[in-house]
């Protein structure tokens, strides 16, 4: 069990990028959930440089509630990014991260919180139900699979951002200097006691979905090369099963000409063994591209975000 001095202290996370249509009844099943927890919460925004009202909801919702906080980005650096913000800014005992979407409930904290109290440092939320469509469901779910068989540490299957973290875990991830975030990536990285808490992730309560199928690959691919070196090590063997192909195919010329005393027909066979061979090559040029454009990133050394300005006591 968790030995603690005082009354815990949560912090809520919540990243928001365009979500006027969903910003009154979030606040209020917060401000519900605050209400009946028996534990202090506080709540900390972040604005991802939204273009629609939800910069002035935010305002608004800030000057009526004193344990609401808000982060206003310059722009729109992303999901990832604002996550980071939040958990570099948030206070108490421990945060939860959590989208402001509503496809996490917030009535499931409680329940982390009660993980939390028992001595996990991070209880994180397992997605038992999805209510999106059969294509995403099934990227999902190979995206995480690929992950747990390729990475050197212990990725939880079928886990998003969604989770309670404890201070120093926190304090562990805001210590990496890595631009490109991958936040639930750094939260298997550092360690600590996890524990899975299955929960059914509802559908999205209004509005629009932020991550296309686009930016979903391009998310995949930052976890899978931010934590793996596996995909350089497949050029290799891709480099190899072409040299064993051309190999065989050059014994095969050998032997149709020696035993068989035919010759294979020459312009199509070399064509296709120049397109393969061009392909791959192609190929394994874009893995390492991919690598050493996030090399480049990382050494130009600029902010994973911008903030503009923020609003409350706690942000």
């Amino acid at each position: 069990m968790r030995v603690l001095k005082s009354e815990p202290e949560i912090g809520l996370v919540i990243p928001c990028y365009n979500e006027e249509d969903v910003l009154g009844s979030l606040v209020e099943r917060l401000n519900r959930l605050r209400a009946e927890s028996r534990f202090k919460i506080k709540i900390l925004f972040v604005n991802d440089g939204s273009s629609d009202r939800t910069r002035d909801m935010l305002q608004q919702i800030c000057t009526e509630h004193r344990h609401i906080s808000c982060i206003h980005f310059s722009r729109n650096f992303g999901h990832q990014a604002a996550v980071s913000a939040g958990l570099m800014h948030v206070k108490g005992d421990a945060a939860v991260v959590l989208d402001a979407d509503l496809q996490d409930p917030p009535e499931v904290v409680p329940a982390m919180v009660e993980k939390w109290l028992e001595g996990y440092d991070v209880v994180y939320g397992v997605r038992c139900k999805r209510k999106e469509g059969v294509l995403l469901k099934a990227s999902y779910f190979l995206f995480y699979r690929i992950m747990k068989k390729i990475v050197p540490f212990n990725v939880p299957l079928d886990a998003g951002d969604f989770a309670l973290v404890d201070r120093r875990v926190i304090n562990a991830i805001n210590q990496l200097p890595e631009k490109t975030r991958f936040v639930r990536g750094l939260r298997g990285w550092v360690g600590y006691k996890q524990i899975g808490l299955p929960y059914e992730r509802d559908s999205r309560q209004a509005g629009d979905s932020k991550y296309s199928y686009l930016k979903l690959f391009k998310l995949a691919l930052d976890g899978i090369i931010a934590y793996s070196t596996v995909p350089l090590k497949i050029g290799i063997w891709i480099g190899a099963g072409s040299a064993v192909s051309g190999l065989c195919y050059f014994l095969y010329v050998i032997y149709s000409k020696l035993v068989m005393d035919s010759n294979p027909s020459g312009w199509a066979s070399l064509a296709s063994i120049i397109l393969v061979l061009g392909g791959v090559q192609l190929l394994v040029l874009g893995i390492i591209g991919e690598y050493i454009g996030r090399i480049f990133d990382e050494v130009k050394a600029r902010p994973a975000y911008i903030i503009e300005t923020t609003v409350g006591d706690d942000a």
